[in-house]
């Protein structure tokens, strides 16, 4: 069972950790709540079908890892994770599990001063933990709601992903919604939904 995270942010690795874990955990009980449902079909706004967006996933949960631990400085490194095109999707949210937990150790054990390439700028321990809960909860939602699953994701870690990687961010409004419009998910009020976005991962 995962620890409650804990509320020690923003530069404190072991609090960023914890929140990946407790993210993962989340995001794939509600997922498994649709898993015997058709993932042939699209993740809504995506072109991607559900399972697709699965293996999207795995491979940028594991790539945040590999970054921080090759520290490469104008490239992404050459691994590239999948899950298996073959296996039940049960099996697939096991894949998301032990790639988040790959992420979340290294997020852990790596010092603070550690830095790496993104292309959406080069980004610190907490940085890559942030971008791994935005893919976990945008990605979650997507999926949900092309399965018919009712879902937002979790406050605390909108909470956080959002002021480390949307300075620019709007405010005043609930930390999930905000989140969802920051990645081009959903409208705000006066605010119209997002055509195009991107995080800024660099250090503050």
């Amino acid at each position: 069972m995962t620890a409650s995270p804990t509320t020690a942010l923003p530069g404190d690795t072991r609090a960023w950790a914890d929140l990946v874990s407790a993210t993962s955990d989340e995001c794939r009980a509600v997922l498994a709540g649709g898993a015997d449902r058709d993932w042939s079909v699209p993740a809504a706004g995506l072109d991607w079908t559900c399972r697709q967006t699965l293996d999207h996933l795995a491979l940028g949960l594991v790539g945040y890892a590999g970054l921080l631990i090759a520290r490469p400085t104008d490239r992404y490194i050459t691994l590239f994770a999948a899950l298996d095109p073959q296996a039940e999707i049960t099996a697939c949210l096991e894949g998301i599990g032990i790639a988040a937990t790959l992420l979340a150790g290294t997020v852990r054990h790596s010092v603070g001063q550690v830095r790496a390439w993104h292309p959406w700028g080069h980004s610190d321990p907490a940085g890559f933990a942030a971008m791994g809960i935005v893919e976990l909860t945008a990605h979650t939602y997507d999926i949900a709601r092309a399965l018919g699953v009712t879902w937002a994701p979790p406050e605390q870690a909108s909470v956080a992903a959002v002021a480390r990687l949307f300075p620019d961010a709007p405010t005043g409004h609930r930390p999930s919604d905000t989140l969802l419009w920051c990645t081009g998910r959903t409208a705000l009020p006066g605010l119209p939904r997002r055509t195009t976005w991107q995080w800024d991962g660099t250090v503050r």
